[in-house]
């Protein structure tokens, strides 16, 4: 089964060590990657009532760290989805992020959080053996409605995956945003990625 990503972007140029992360997922496997963030979150502590409100959803965590272990795994889903954990080992305690990545007609949109009531639409190219994602709309669900952001307070969201050669570790990157207050939360950081067996996968079994 192909990837959204591959159903909805142009791969050509990508990186060949990029491909594992951003192709089909065979079935009975999952994606697993370990690395530490160089930095996590925003110093700007007067947003962290409005961030602890978001994690309880697994959207983002009131923090600002460095040096963060992590673990991200993906799994597709038999709709042609493919569900990402990214597991953050804070100093607080672990924090688990989690979203749904989905092609549809052509677009890739991605939903936030357990209860997926943000979703937010890319457009992607590559660029030097990378690939940038930015969005370019986030709607929020209110009851049965979706309500798109207006453009002059919409959230933008900007993800660059790279690998390194030097290291032999893949870079990614990522930058929230909003119009005049500009980025208000951030995480970056490397990590080796592999495709193993579910069974062999013990991310699950982990407390």
């Amino acid at each position: 089964m192909t990837s959204p990503y591959e159903r909805s972007l142009d791969l050509t140029g990508l990186d060949p060590e990029l491909r594992a992360y951003f192709t089909g997922i065979p079935d009975g496997q999952v994606g697993v990657g370990r690395g530490v963030f160089d930095v996590v979150g925003t110093p700007r502590r007067w947003l962290w009532p409005v961030l602890a409100l978001l994690a309880r959803d697994g959207i983002v965590a009131p923090v600002w760290e460095h040096t963060v272990p992590f673990v991200v795994v993906n799994r597709p889903t038999r709709d042609g989805s493919l569900v990402a954990e990214r597991r953050f080992d804070l100093p607080g305690g672990r924090f688990t992020m989690v979203d749904r990545m989905t092609a549809r007609h052509g677009s890739l949109i991605d939903r936030l959080g357990h209860s997926r009531r943000v979703a937010a639409m890319f457009t992607s190219r590559v660029e030097d053996g990378a690939l940038h994602l930015r969005s370019i709309e986030v709607r929020v669900r209110i009851g049965r409605s979706w309500l798109r952001f207006p453009d002059f307070v919409s959230p933008r969201v900007d993800l660059v995956e790279s690998f390194d050669r030097t290291s032999g570790l893949q870079h990614v990157a990522v930058e929230l945003t909003l119009p005049v207050l500009g980025r208000i939360y951030e995480y970056a950081g490397s990590f080796s990625y592999a495709i193993v067996p579910e069974r062999d996968n013990d991310e699950r079994r982990q407390p």
